[in-house]
């Protein structure tokens, strides 16, 4: 798994985005019973120092179980969104606000 990007400085938010990478490396192969997120690519951005975006590629097929697992592993309100990327396999989109409310 990639590490959080360069680009966050603010220790505070880097320490929280640490957290949240450690439980997935952590976690991840309890809730994706079937294999298919772990040992995938994955990338961290941070968008505009606003939201976080967790993206695992060239996944096969995803069930609602391991969404939700994945959800419950990063710990704080996000949102998924899984799209195709090629014929054969789905990018899995994690995105979470970074400002809470």
């Amino acid at each position: 798994m990639a590490d959080v990007p360069d680009t966050v400085t603010d220790p505070a938010l880097r320490g929280r985005l640490n957290e949240i990478q450690q439980r997935l490396n952590e976690g991840l192969s309890r809730v994706d019973v079937h294999h298919r997120l772990v040992g995938k690519p994955a990338d961290f951005h941070v968008i505009s120092g606003q939201t976080f975006e967790i993206v695992f590629r060239e996944v096969p097929s995803i069930d609602e179980a391991e969404i939700m697992g994945v959800k419950h592993l990063i710990g704080e309100k996000c949102y998924c969104h899984v799209f195709p990327q090629t014929a054969e396999t789905l990018a899995v989109r994690f995105v979470l606000p970074l400002i809470r409310r």
